[in-house]
């Protein structure tokens, strides 16, 4: 059977489920070999396993188990996936081709001919293009196979234990194809973004991670301490907002940045304490030019989304989300209040507080932990505007105190932010605003936050920020989008944890515990 037809062909690398003799290991290489021109007929051939390097060396009474299923649509799909992503050749001399690359390149050889002038390592075999004698394109091995990396552990036929799999990442994303597949997806979707950015003129920049004070979101911060600083607390970004408003104000207009983000919050389905934003910021846009970018942005990923599912990652299920544009809007205030049936208080008196609890009384709606105003507004929109947002939805005009860094306006008798949030499918996607950029505004909102201080909200007044401010920041549009969750509303995908390579904080902080004992079972 030739090499390259043969059922196990894109796994190579030979997996034993313990310590073999050198006679078992060469007779098992020998059988996935190509019979042409390999003199491997000896029994004590010496096999080269990690440190192994003689016969004499390597253990006995073991035996090496393969799987021989060529119908395992496992492997199948090893197939189609490494084909893309080859591995490296042992031997660095060697030229590598992936099987692709390799069929494409040698198929015009004819029955039993060899092509001489090029050597090729697929996988750890090594040796010449060459046509069998029933015509199938095969490879003429010169030398024998070694064995590059040993396995103690018997491969499972699949991992189904969502807690297994997430403390056992490396084992599940060789036998789940999905998983490995929706990891590329997340790198390509990346990728995809920042060429879109770029194309219209924007410049990456990186920005601190670690401060003195974390600013840009109503969020707890981490806390740390470094060794130059041993009596100062530092903390670790919650969104790199404000650096990038001082990198507008030093003459950059257009700048964005795609890096991790740290909240001290808690976990579920949809959030997580390390998560990574894309947030870019232009000089003189308005809500109007960022609503415009983002519906096309989204429009051009859902389609690129499904020629990537279609040609190269089968396993993810195409995106089915129906787009019109433009997108539908709602208004938070004027919607908020048709489907209360009551009308919002003046939600800069002294009072306005006290008069929402009343509103949640007279609903029956139970009241938030910390039920201070933003909590109590948030809580509304989350029970009666987000659940209609199934299709693209942008929700506007949001109350003043729950966007403290975009400018305001009066709207529908009350003071509301020029933002926009655009929800699909019932969940946050991109935020986007039109920034605050008078000092003096500024720091009255501020203060204003002052009062809605508890252990999740550490508001605090940015001098830093606001002698920034005083040099005179231009009219600027920022626009923030959750990388995890884009990628999840893409790949269909209902955990944040599927789309993170090594799941959520409280799957990293288990890592590995008690996996030997429950993969065993699997």
């Amino acid at each position: 059977m030739s090499f390259l037809n043969h059922p196990l062909r894109p796994t190579l690398r030979l997996r034993a489920s313990r310590p073999c003799t050198a006679a078992t290991a060469a007779s098992y290489l020998r059988f996935y070999s190509i019979a042409q021109g390999l003199a491997s007929e000896k029994e004590d051939a010496n096999i080269t396993t990690g440190d192994i390097s003689s016969p004499n060396d390597v253990r006995t009474e073991a035996t090496a188990k393969i799987r021989l299923n060529s119908k395992d649509k496992r492997i199948e799909a090893f197939r189609s996936s490494q084909d893309l992503y080859p591995r490296l050749s042992p031997d660095a001399t060697a030229k590598t081709w992936s099987t692709r690359a390799f069929l494409s390149r040698f198929d015009s050889l004819k029955k039993d001919k060899t092509f001489d002038s090029q050597q090729a390592a697929l996988r750890d075999m090594k040796g010449y293009p060459h046509r069998t004698l029933r015509g199938e394109l095969s490879l003429l091995v010169t030398a024998l196979p070694r064995l590059l990396s040993p396995c103690l552990h018997e491969m499972p036929t699949g991992l189904q234990d969502p807690e297994t799999r997430i403390r056992n990442r490396h084992v599940d994303f060789q036998v789940n194809d999905r998983a490995a597949q929706i990891v590329r997806f997340r790198s390509q979707i990346i990728t995809r973004i920042r060429e879109y950015l770029q194309d219209k003129g924007y410049l990456e920049v990186q920005t601190p991670i670690m401060a003195n004070l974390a600013g840009g979101a109503v969020a707890r911060p981490f806390q740390t301490r470094a060794v130059e600083f041993p009596d100062r607390h530092i903390e670790l970004r919650t969104a790199p907002e404000l650096w990038l408003k001082r990198l507008v104000l030093g003459g950059f207009e257009r700048i964005f940045e795609i890096g991790p983000c740290f909240r001290n919050e808690g976990i579920d389905k949809i959030h997580n304490p390390e998560f990574t934003t894309c947030e870019f910021y232009m000089a003189y846009a308005n809500l109007d030019y960022l609503t415009t970018v983002t519906e096309k942005l989204i429009s051009e990923l859902i389609t690129y989304t499904n020629q990537l599912t279609f040609k190269q990652l089968p396993s993810l299920k195409t995106c089915e989300l129906s787009i019109t544009k433009p997108f539908r809007r709602i208004d938070f205030i004027k919607d908020l209040q048709r489907l209360i049936d009551a009308s919002l208080p003046d939600l800069k008196s002294p009072t306005a507080e006290a008069e929402v609890i009343k509103i949640f009384h007279d609903k029956d709606i139970p009241l938030p932990q910390s039920p201070t105003l933003p909590r109590l507004l948030d809580r509304l929109q989350s029970k009666y505007l987000e659940p209609s947002c199934q299709q693209p939805t942008w929700i506007t005009n949001h109350p003043e105190c729950l966007a403290p860094l975009a400018k305001s306006f009066v709207h529908e008798g009350q003071l509301v932010s020029a933002r926009g949030e655009l929800f699909i499918f019932g969940k946050e996607v991109v935020n986007t605003y039109e920034e605050e950029n008078s000092p003096v505004e500024q720091r009255k909102k501020f203060e204003e936050q002052l009062k809605y201080r508890n252990d999740d909200n550490r508001s605090t007044v940015d001098e830093s920020y606001l002698e920034a401010l005083e040099w005179g920041l231009p009219p600027t549009g920022g626009w923030g989008c959750g990388i995890d969750r884009l990628v999840m509303l893409l790949s269909g995908t209902d955990r944040i944890n599927d789309v993170l390579p090594f799941g959520n904080l409280r799957n990293v902080v288990s890592l590995g515990k008690s996996g030997r004992d429950v993969l065993g079972t699997q």
